[in-house]
């Protein structure tokens, strides 16, 4: 599994709403484009991928912006992956069947990949965003 730029600034921008606004105080797109040195281009085709899964939420108009939908020890690392990325599985056969010409009953990888893909769902469902705030103070 590889996490896309997606992902990674998918996780950024939520990290950076989580310490610069509330419902109170909203942020802007070009604040945290600037905080972070990204294309706020991009930034909004991720954002709205996470407003879409009810991670963001935003208000329109001169005093408007995002901030979190929901408090940051409600949010999982491995929603707000998965709203921008999809499903995490490191190889396609365990999530579909696919057409390598081995049966997956006899695939001698397959149960290292699944292995893999389980850590690391685990390890994305176990971590709060609230932690990685935690970690960066």
């Amino acid at each position: 599994m590889k996490i896309s730029t997606k992902g990674i600034y998918a996780l950024e921008i939520a990290v950076d709403l989580a310490m610069h606004s509330d419902s109170e105080h909203l942020e802007s797109i070009k604040n945290i484009a600037g905080r972070r040195n990204l294309s706020e281009k991009y930034l909004e085709r991720i954002i709205s991928m996470l407003k879409k899964a009810n991670l963001v939420s935003s208000t329109r108009g001169a005093r408007g912006g995002y901030c979190l939908a929901k408090p940051a020890g409600e949010i999982m690392v491995y929603d707000i992956l998965t709203a921008v990325e999809g499903n995490l599985a490191p190889v396609e056969c365990l999530i579909k069947s696919t057409d390598c010409g081995i049966d997956c009953e006899k695939c001698p990888t397959r149960r290292v990949w699944n292995q893999m893909w389980e850590l690391i769902k685990d390890a994305a469902k176990e971590t709060r965003l609230e932690d990685l705030l935690k970690k960066a103070s």
